[in-house]
């Protein structure tokens, strides 16, 4: 949905507000009022959506602004049309190139905006970029450099583990869709990427013990006003934040046992939830950071299986081509 049809929607009212101690200004009707459940709890449930060409990091070309314009959006709306369009009519494989992925039929990475027409996904720092230090990018490229020497070098994506939390929430090519499931004592996401099942517990106070390691993490929850708010421990040090190809600088970053993430979500009209995940991990990051997103309520959508490994040759094909170089090495 356009920015202007987003504002349209809500009777052009604009409702700024610090709703995530980071400056992000969401979108609300005036009147609205949220719907409760049986047990008075703000309605989140439903199925609900994020593809968008928003980056997670703010372009070089965007630095200092928070917000696109419309022309801005129309712009690179139409440019990645047309060069979508492009990309399926020139195929063409030369011998020792680039043989290319799916064409756009089998994705569903969107093709607008967020509806907030921010910049980027991530909102604090103010600059839009993920604080992250310079040991933490040589770990990440140095497993993205071996990734023909061992499958721990992969990805947990690729090797259709997880893609963790919050990983889990942040878009990728397809996929994109999540079902949010209440009851009084808990709230529960059914992702369709990897079929992941978080059930987040808001009876208890307590995280799990310690000793106990998730690539998840242990998520618990409580409502802040007509917010809820999940805080996730206890992490294992096998995952990272971002792990699609729209992760950019993100992607394959490590997590430690120390990452802790506060998510919060907030209806705020009809058809959005505004999410956010702030995210603290000390080893990896010189200070917290904050991604921010509205999901889309879409009621047409349908989730199917997801079957990641089936078939997936991937990562032996990958291996094994690191051997056949070792021997033709050996041989010279």
């Amino acid at each position: 949905m356009k920015l202007s049809a987003f504002r349209s929607s809500v009777s052009g009212v604009l409702l700024a507000s610090s709703l995530l101690g980071a400056g992000i200004t969401t979108v609300a009707a005036q009147d609205y009022i949220v719907p409760r459940t049986a047990d008075g709890q703000p309605d989140l449930s439903g199925l609900w959506t994020n593809d968008t060409i928003t980056p997670i990091e703010r372009p070089a070309s965007m630095q200092g602004r928070e917000f696109l314009s419309e022309d801005e959006i129309a712009a690179m709306e139409a440019n990645l049309a047309r060069r979508r369009e492009e990309a399926d009519n020139n195929i063409e494989v030369t011998a020792g190139g680039n043989i290319g992925g799916y064409n756009q039929v089998w994705l569903d990475s969107g093709d607008t905006v967020l509806s907030t027409g921010q910049t980027s996904m991530i909102v604090d720092p103010p600059n839009g970029r993920a604080p992250i230090r310079e040991s933490a990018a040589a770990e990440r490229d140095y497993y993205f450099a071996n990734i023909e020497d061992d499958y721990i070098y992969h990805t947990v994506w690729d090797r259709c583990l997880t893609r963790g939390v919050p990983g889990s929430m942040l878009p990728a090519g397809y996929n994109n869709a999540y079902r949010f499931i209440q009851t009084p004592d808990t709230f529960t996401i059914v992702h369709e990427m990897i079929h992941d099942v978080r059930v987040i517990h808001l009876d208890k106070d307590a995280h799990i013990d310690d000793k106990v390691k998730l690539y998840m993490g242990d998520s618990i929850a409580r409502w802040d006003g007509d917010t809820l708010v999940v805080e996730t421990t206890n992490y294992n040090d096998r995952g990272m934040i971002a792990s699609s190809s729209a992760g950019g600088r993100l992607k394959g970053v490590p997590v430690t046992e120390d990452l802790h993430v506060v998510e919060r979500f907030t209806r705020v009209s009809a058809g959005t939830i505004m999410w956010s995940a702030t995210i603290t991990d000390p080893e990896i990051y010189t200070q917290p950071f904050t991604i921010s997103m509205p999901l889309t309520r879409d009621d047409e959508y349908v989730m199917y299986e997801y079957a990641c490994h089936e078939g997936n040759y991937a990562i032996p094909n990958i291996l094994s081509a690191g051997r056949a170089k070792e021997r033709q090495q050996a041989a010279n």
